[in-house]
């Protein structure tokens, strides 16, 4: 892929690339440095897999009802959905690698407009190509996904993707959805009377945590965020689109792509949505770095 196929003239700036501070032209201000050492791997809580107690499962559901939860039951939510996904999934045991994971997640979660969550990133044991996020501030990749990369820019473009989706607070969105039918339709009240289990029942358990879809707005969203934030961290803007263009080329028949197709528009559709969203804005920048040689390779 050239830069020049992404490139596209568009006689309207979009909103976001105005928020970005890209509209009037100037190059947009590129600190690129030393992630926060806050490095240790990401892990959940010792008691991320134990059941809350019925009051904070209750309160945690009321806050969903009512669309106003706070900072801390986010993270909440998120240790719960996370330690889901790790009871199927964990965590690969490289300590290396999950502390540089951590220092590329927390330095383009600076860049972002929720910089002071107690941001949590991880690659997880799975041949799948795919990465999630949970509210509070938890990404995962998948070890198949990681594979596909080649450089710290396109890690920090998958990255930024799924920081955008915390940042907009996409899946807290979705379950206030999600808890909302259920409440208005009365059947999960019924079938089940415990808040831990009714909660349970509507952030997913496991292999469902992985299995919800975004509506394609929010991914189309994340992913021109995605490209913002990793060039306000120093990076080539363009890595996550060579993600997309590289994983738009595995088969549909491919297990490996299966869980992410069915989830997400096709990445072809994400990387033309991009160009189109991109246009000639990001010609004013400095040329950001790949760090190809300080990228981490799986053992």
């Amino acid at each position: 892929m050239t830069r020049l196929s992404m490139l596209i003239v568009l006689s309207l700036v979009p909103a976001w690339l105005m928020a970005a501070g890209l509209n009037d032209g100037q190059p947009l201000r590129l600190a690129f440095g030393t992630p926060p050492q806050r490095t240790e791997p990401a892990k959940p809580p010792e008691d991320a897999t134990k059941p809350q107690s019925e009051s904070s499962a209750e309160r945690l559901l009321q806050a969903l009802l009512a669309g106003k939860m706070s900072t801390q039951q986010e993270h909440q939510l998120g240790e719960r959905i996370i330690g889901n996904l790790l009871g199927v999934a964990p965590l690969v045991p490289d300590d290396g690698l999950q502390r540089y994971i951590n220092q590329v997640g927390r330095w383009v979660a600076s860049q972002s407009e929720r910089p002071d969550l107690d941001w949590r990133f991880g690659v997880i044991e799975s041949e799948d190509v795919n990465a999630f996020a949970a509210p509070g501030g938890y990404v995962m990749v998948t070890k198949g996904l990681y594979r596909r990369l080649n450089n710290e820019a396109e890690l920090a473009g998958v990255l930024g993707h799924e920081i955008g989706h915390v940042m907009s607070r996409h899946h807290v969105k979705l379950l206030q959805r999600s808890q909302l039918l259920a409440s208005l339709s009365g059947a999960l009240g019924k079938q089940v009377s415990d808040e831990h289990e009714r909660l349970q029942s509507i952030i997913g358990r496991g292999a469902e945590v992985a299995a919800r879809s975004l509506d394609k707005s929010s991914e189309f969203e994340a992913d021109r965020i995605g490209m913002v934030l990793a060039a306000r961290g120093g990076y080539d803007a363009y890595g996550l689109p060579l993600v997309l263009q590289e994983i738009g080329h595995f088969s549909e028949k491919d297990d490996r792509v299966a869980l992410l197709f069915k989830t997400h528009p096709h990445p072809d559709a994400r990387f033309n949505q991009l160009a189109e969203a991109v246009g000639t804005r990001f010609d004013a920048l400095t040329e950001g770095a790949t760090l190809e040689s300080r990228f981490y390779r799986l053992k």
